[in-house]
């Protein structure tokens, strides 16, 4: 019988990054471990923060930790690349997000893809406190499993918590749970065969009149649909493949944002 602890200790990782921005300008930038942050130089445009994971991935026991505020102008967030979830052994690894916007101030936090690998354990939590009259693009992609390898998700434990408050209110929670009892099931009130899932969230006061550019680039060859309602727009998609949804998330972003994307997107 497999028992965990009787593997030999591994060195996990730890890590924490955090930028504050005020009207476009950089004020503080702290960084240690393996999570770094970078502000590539952009002409023309709001300033772009990247963060990324010098690891090269997430397993059991890993400890990250992100903090972007913007106390003022607008700013896009995002990572360097996809983040990928190995195999674990013993604990979940965690990686908690957080996001503080000031007032008039405005964020597109789209960061690159999670992929998910067999025998991944994570525990992640998003966090975001937000003025009034603040603005926020809110972007996060789950990817099962290595399509070009063939490969089919049975065992994962994903715990992923997204919550926004809006002046101090509730805005947006949501909780997602995935494991394998739900890789296995083809229902359409679940993944429904779907290795590749996407949200796209707008919180703004005129959220719901973006509504109709959004619903008109939507795609064809990806199944997605959007709502909007009191301030908020969200947009789901859900595809049999990582490529198609990417191309079409990056799609409707680009209508969200009124901008292109962050340079470190390849598409």
């Amino acid at each position: 019988m497999f028992d965990a602890a009787a593997l030999p200790s591994h060195q996990r990782v730890k890590g924490r990054a955090l930028a504050r921005l005020e009207a476009g300008r950089l004020r503080d930038l702290r960084q240690e471990g393996s999570a770094k942050v970078m502000l590539p130089r952009v002409f023309g445009r709001a300033p772009e923060v990247v963060f990324l994971n010098t690891a090269g991935g997430i397993t059991g026991g890993d400890r990250l930790d992100y903090a972007l505020e913007v106390a003022s102008g607008d700013a896009v967030g995002t990572t360097q690349t996809a983040e990928r979830l190995y195999r674990s052994h013993g604990p979940a690894g965690q990686v908690t997000t957080t996001l503080t916007l000031g007032p008039g101030a405005k964020l597109a936090w789209l960061p690159q893809e999670l992929i998910l690998f067999e025998g991944g354990r994570l525990e992640r939590r998003l966090e975001v406190e937000m003025a009034e009259d603040a603005e926020l693009i809110l972007l996060e992609t789950l990817v099962l499993g290595r399509a070009a390898m063939g490969e089919r998700l049975s065992d994962l434990a994903l715990h992923d918590w997204r919550e926004v408050r809006r002046g101090g209110r509730p805005a947006m929670v949501e909780a997602v749970r995935i494991g394998p009892e739900d890789l296995a099931s083809h229902s359409p009130a679940g993944l429904n065969g779907a290795v590749a899932v996407a949200t796209l969230s707008c919180i703004a006061a005129d959220a719901e009149d973006r509504l109709g550019r959004v619903r008109a680039a939507l795609p064809s060859d990806v199944r997605a649909a959007a709502s909007a309602w009191d301030g908020r727009l969200s947009v789901r998609f859900m595809a049999p493949q990582a490529y198609p949804l990417r191309r079409a998330v990056a799609r409707v972003a680009q209508v969200l944002t009124g901008a292109a994307l962050p340079r470190v997107w390849q598409i």
